[in-house]
């Protein structure tokens, strides 16, 4: 693989806070994919254990300690596919970031467990898990607040449904849990494009920015669409957003650099 592609470039703010790294990504459970026949190939993968799982779930962990919040989606949270690991729990400690939390979306016992994940150098100081609506049940939200109460950093962790409409509540959930936060980072699998019109009602209604380019996360093998998104609040500074050329899942991961404003602390140092 080539080295990561750099989409935009900023100087921040003078007098910024902590500088924080930021990483959204899809691991598709721990499935490699290179190919669109790889679906049908490798589909027995996503029910039943297979020994590569875990090392390419230890390649996600040496990219992922390179950052300081990582928000994860399709991570499964103990079932026979994953051999009963927790995977954003194996993922964290791979990695030697202390915090990690999860959220299943969808439980199907023995066989599989859907879930969201957020690994962090920091504790948050509240954690919020909830449902999100749309026609079939299995979306939710992972949520972290950080730092002091009077101006902590709000994280969102989400993983969007391919259908138009049950997005478009979804978001509009989203928007109006982030609405009214000076602080806040939004970030997730959204299954669908920067301009479309679900993604510019998210921004319109909860204030949130996108970096100016697009960064194209699907498929990982030959990347044409943007599905996958970091969003900030403006007083936000984004010194720094790439997609990271790796074949670990079927999406790339996104990571953004930002400075928090100097009052802000989302942990200790």
């Amino acid at each position: 693989m080539s080295s990561p592609a750099h989409a935009r470039t900023e100087q921040p703010a003078p007098g910024g806070g902590q500088r924080l790294r930021i990483l959204s990504y899809n691991v598709h459970v721990g499935i490699a994919t290179s190919r669109y026949r790889h679906y049908l190939t490798h589909g027995w993968k996503h029910v039943l254990p297979f020994p590569g799982r875990q090392r390419n779930l230890r390649r996600i962990a040496r990219l992922m300690s390179g950052f300081d919040i990582v928000g994860l989606q399709e991570v499964d949270a103990g079932s026979l596919r994953s051999g009963q690991v927790n995977q954003t729990e194996y993922l964290a400690h791979q990695a030697g970031m202390p915090f990690w939390q999860h959220r299943t979306n969808r439980d199907l016992g023995y066989i599989a467990q859907h879930s969201l994940g957020l690994v962090s150098r920091q504790a948050p100081r509240e954690v919020f898990k909830a449902r999100l609506p749309g026609a079939i049940p299995g979306r939710g939200m992972l949520t972290a607040r950080f730092g002091d109460a009077r101006e902590d950093l709000l994280v969102v962790v989400a993983h969007l449904a391919l259908g138009r409409r049950s997005r478009e509540r979804q978001l509009d959930a989203i928007a109006e849990f982030v609405s009214g936060h000076g602080h806040a980072v939004v970030m997730g699998d959204f299954n669908c494009a920067p301009d479309s019109p679900e993604m510019r009602r998210l921004q319109d209604r909860a204030g949130l920015l996108l970096p100016r380019e697009e960064l194209q996360t699907y498929p990982s093998w030959r990347p044409a669409h943007h599905l996958d998104h970091i969003l900030v609040t403006p007083e936000i500074s984004v010194a720094g957003a790439e997609t990271l050329n790796v074949g670990y899942s079927d999406h790339l991961p996104v990571a953004l650099e930002v400075v928090l404003p100097a009052g802000v602390r989302w942990g200790r140092g």
